[in-house]
């Protein structure tokens, strides 16, 4: 089934861009980055904080907006069966030139997980200039991912602790 992904969440004062590769599909369901209940990714961004989770998916949008950061995808839309990044076919990546001239403060990419990362370095990088921007490639928040919560929580911290 061919999915698309969403908009960016993005604004003047994002200097982060978090990236996944595309949204799964509770999340293409409810319409919301990181729908899953058992997806790690908004308990690990308000643990960076130490703030409590918020439950409405409003406030925590404006709350990583109010951080600077903001959400996209990779993939503008792929051919997928479920939500698993290893049934992705015909990959299409999103409009990183016209997003980059648009929000000039975005210096560092995050990419939520290993397949996000590659794409991007595969079908993105050789037609950008990111002389300016830092890459930071993260464990994926998903619950595909089987690493501990622990672990995946440590390793954003270690990586935007220097942002």
């Amino acid at each position: 089934m061919r999915v698309q992904s969403f908009s960016p969440i993005v604004n003047d004062q994002s200097n982060i861009l978090i990236l996944g590769s595309m949204p799964g599909v509770v999340s293409l369901a409810q319409h919301q980055y990181y729908a899953h209940p058992r997806n790690h990714f908004w308990r690990i961004l308000y643990d960076l904080y130490e703030l409590p989770l918020e439950t409405d998916y409003d406030q925590r949008i404006a709350f990583a907006s109010s951080k600077g950061i903001g959400l996209w995808d990779v993939l503008g839309e792929c051919v997928r069966e479920g939500s698993l990044d290893s049934n992705i076919q015909e990959p299409v990546p999103n409009d990183f030139e016209s997003l980059f001239a648009s929000y000039h403060r975005i210096t560092h990419l995050l990419f939520n997980g290993t397949k996000a990362y590659d794409v991007f370095m595969r079908q993105v990088v050789p037609h950008l200039d990111l002389k300016d921007m830092t890459l930071h490639k993260l464990p994926s928040t998903s619950p595909a991912n089987t690493m501990s919560y622990a672990r995946k929580l440590e390793a954003w911290r270690n990586e935007i602790v220097w942002i």
